[in-house]
């Protein structure tokens, strides 16, 4: 007998996890190309974060990663570039698992994301549907529009002190949009800190944060630095834990030094 195979967006693991109250963990790639994010798949992280913002991720790249991730039951997240909604749409319809939008500075600015990004009730994100995560037309409309806005994550990021002085709870209390995250990075450098993540500012800034968010329950996520427990104790829920230019720069620095060291025990420098 013949049955009509059913199509679905795939689950995200992070959503699934601060649905429930757990914590997600994700990691960072700067290397270009499917091979850091397939390695990072394979390793059994909940989450690969991959940046069109900084480093040169191309939209080829971008869905080869997509695949990986899938292939290893991951999230993909890929933080976009600031400017048009097609470059805010392009990932989810190639079928990432999400979005971040960086430097979010404004109820208003968060608002014109989320009606960007989502599809009505919540918001006026154009409809293609034939594409990856409508599973290439094999979902109906109306599913395609109900599976994507339960299942695609959409993060606003605040890095900079303006949203916190002017909007933050206005922010926190938004519908449409699933994770608030904090970037101490740039926060402490246009604050005056620059690569100091724990300064007192900073640290003041990403607890304020977390009471806001706490308040709403909207989730937090951000960079994990130090202890972890601080952070989840804090409320954040899904924590970075590192990127493959660190442990890689990590690892290569180790080598050397420990040839050279060699080296010179056996008076060969």
């Amino acid at each position: 007998m013949y049955h009509e195979l059913t199509h679905s967006i795939r689950r995200s693991k992070v959503l699934e996890k601060i649905r429930s109250g757990k914590i997600a963990c994700s990691i960072k790639v700067n290397v270009s190309g499917q091979e850091a994010t397939e390695i990072a798949a394979m390793s059994g992280f909940d989450c690969v974060w991959t940046c069109m913002e900084h480093c040169p991720t191309s939209i080829d790249t971008v869905k080869k990663q997509v695949a990986v991730c899938k292939a290893h039951d991951a999230d993909l997240l890929v933080r976009v570039p600031r400017g048009s909604y097609s470059e805010y749409i392009r990932p989810l319809e190639m079928d990432a698992t999400g979005i971040m939008v960086p430097h979010v500075m404004s109820l208003e600015d968060a608002k014109r994301i989320v009606s960007q990004t989502r599809f009505q009730p919540v918001g006026r994100r154009p409809v293609d549907g034939g594409n990856g995560d409508g599973q290439y037309g094999l979902l109906s409309i109306p599913e395609y529009l109900r599976q994507s806005n339960e299942n695609k994550m959409v993060i606003l990021q605040i890095e900079d002190p303006e949203p916190l002085e002017r909007d933050l709870e206005a922010i926190c209390e938004l519908p449409g949009y699933d994770i608030l995250f904090f970037g101490p990075g740039d926060f402490s450098h246009i604050t005056g800190h620059a690569d100091d993540i724990m300064h007192e500012d900073v640290i003041a800034a990403r607890r304020k944060i977390a009471r806001a968010a706490r308040k709403y329950g909207k989730p937090l996520g951000t960079v994990c630095v130090g202890d972890p427990r601080i952070l989840i104790d804090e409320g954040f829920q899904l924590l970075n834990l590192g990127s493959d230019v660190n442990a890689l720069t990590s690892f290569y620095r180790e080598k050397r030094r420990g040839f050279y060291e060699l080296l010179e025990e056996m008076h060969q420098i």
